[in-house]
């Protein structure tokens, strides 16, 4: 994923070359636009927060999220990104 913090609203954008492009609205302080991140992409996939992980990323905009109970396709249904 290819993250834009500080943005008027958290949203996703579309494709950002071969990542999904989301903006969120916290800031890149001391992990809330990562927390906001999070908190976005689980209640969009319908599924617990401990279930959406960051599993690299954490300190650049580049991103990988680990997502545990849905399988590709189904994320990128349920985002909207197909």
């Amino acid at each position: 994923m290819h993250v834009q913090p500080r943005a008027q609203r958290t949203e996703i954008v579309g494709w950002h070359g071969d990542a999904i492009k989301i903006r969120v609205a916290a800031p890149p302080v001391d992990g809330a636009a990562n927390g906001e991140l999070l908190r976005f992409l689980s209640e969009r996939l319908a599924l617990p927060a401990a279930q959406v992980r960051l599993a690299a990323g954490s300190t650049g905009r580049r991103k990988r999220v680990e997502v545990v109970g849905l399988d590709g396709a189904t994320v990128l249904d349920r985002l909207g990104v197909r």
